[in-house]
């Protein structure tokens, strides 16, 4: 995992539970990981999401975000989610005005974005009339 851009190592491993097709993936917690979490659950990419205590070795206690995966077949495990990407990095941010939103996909997918009003989907914001930093894009 890297120091230095823990959402990209969230998104990571949601794409890597789903590729393995896990029934469910474990993140360390933070705010806007818990944010991103609820829109994904919000806009129907995964199952749900909770927020675990855990103990590690010796005994300290830490949080942790469970995401339950989403599938359509539970035969062949075919998810919702066939592409995330990071979008804006700590080296790269990219931001985007209220008029400049991206439709991923056609409206298929969403875009997360960190806004003055918190982290939106690209629809809410759109409701919102709000631009912010592009996170996110989920299809």
């Amino acid at each position: 995992m890297s120091q230095s851009d823990p959402v990209a190592d969230f998104i990571t491993i949601i794409r890597n539970g789903v590729r393995t097709r896990k029934e469910s993936v474990s993140a360390p917690f933070s705010g806007l990981k818990a944010s991103i979490s609820k829109i994904l659950a919000d806009e129907g990419f995964v199952e749900g999401w909770d927020v675990v205590e855990t103990k590690n070795k010796n005994g300290n206690s830490f949080k942790e975000i469970k995401i339950t995966l989403r599938y359509a077949d539970e035969l062949r495990r075919v998810s919702p989610i066939t592409q995330l990407e990071r979008i804006s990095r700590p080296g790269r941010r990219v931001y985007v005005r209220r008029m400049e939103l991206p439709r991923v996909r056609g409206g298929f997918g969403i875009s997360i974005l960190s806004t003055s009003r918190g982290v939106l989907s690209d629809k809410e914001a759109r409701r919102n009339n709000v631009g912010g930093e592009l996170l996110v894009k989920v299809w």
